[in-house]
């Protein structure tokens, strides 16, 4: 595959007092990537040009030179054929239906993002990127909304929107076994804090599992496997879940019932307030007939 720089963003440096490391001057100076972490693996990539020759981390910033940032454009990028269900789209984002089955991105043919390019419509914007870019990630076995960015600027707002926790998730998950109606859990997951909100919203009896319930759940937090894990905890893991389930009660052939059913976010741009939604797959209505949400 192969891959060309594109230019993404230009700072011409004002009459500085003192001289400094380029790593100790670039953080903040960009939109794109803000932090001095992230402009660190730039610079380490190539990324970053003082005066048109690559710029290293050593380097020293005296006043008036150019510093470009760039990103890598691939020319020839994988495309899958995978119709998607688009839930939203404008000029900035756009939110897509995730079919189970298939990674969001990596280094694999088949990801989500191949598709992207194909289904999404093209951005023109000023700083439009080359490929639409998927904000969050959603796991392999996972359904439902997926947030694209379509700009860089887009892409930098909704990531601190979920670093701010002002990105409200909802997810459907079908749980075995029985369960107070609503409840919240709080564990360390990693090392890390994280928290759910559970709501059961419906339950039936089964011969095999005892019972089902159609759960309704809320990450505040967003670590991995974060919700597997939690209702594994509780005793009550989701249907499917050759991870977390209890031996003896995994389900196989039917894939994982978690779908991650809406997102509810401030529009960066526009300053709507959006609900998306993506209705439940067939699956799950085949065990609760009922529409949700």
């Amino acid at each position: 595959m192969e891959n060309e720089l594109a230019l993404v963003e230009t700072h011409i440096v004002p009459g500085i007092k003192d001289e400094l490391r380029l790593s100790d001057y670039v953080p903040g100076i960009f939109i794109t990537i803000s932090s001095k972490k992230g402009m660190k693996k730039a610079i380490n990539k190539g990324l970053v040009k003082i005066n048109g020759a690559r710029a290293f981390t050593a380097d020293y910033i005296r006043g008036g030179e150019t510093i470009e940032l760039y990103q890598q454009s691939k020319i020839n990028q994988p495309k899958i054929k995978l119709k998607l269900d688009i839930l939203f789209e404008d000029e900035y984002l756009a939110v897509v239906n995730k079919p189970p089955g298939i990674e969001v991105s990596g280094n694999k043919k088949w990801i989500l993002e191949n598709a992207l390019h194909s289904n999404i419509k093209p951005s023109f914007q000023k700083d439009a990127l080359p490929n639409p870019q998927a904000i969050h990630r959603l796991d392999f076995p996972t359904s439902g909304v997926l947030l694209v960015g379509k700009t860089h600027s887009t892409v930098k707002t909704l990531n601190k929107l979920f670093e701010e926790r002002k990105i409200v998730k909802t997810y459907h998950a079908i749980t075995i076994g029985e369960m107070n109606k609503e409840g919240t859990i709080t564990t360390n997951v990693d090392g890390k804090n994280a928290s759910s909100e559970y709501t059961v919203l419906r339950e039936v009896n089964s011969e095999r599992f005892g019972s089902l319930n159609l759960t309704k759940l809320v990450p505040h937090t967003g670590r991995k496997h974060q919700l597997r894990r939690h209702m594994a905890e509780l005793g009550n893991p989701i249907l499917g879940d050759a991870d977390y389930g209890k031996e003896g009660l995994i389900l196989k052939g039917k894939g994982l019932y978690l779908h991650a059913s809406s997102l509810e976010f401030i529009h960066p741009l526009t300053n709507e307030q959006l609900k998306i939604n993506a209705p439940l797959p067939k699956k799950f209505l085949k065990i609760f007939p009922e529409k949700y949400p």
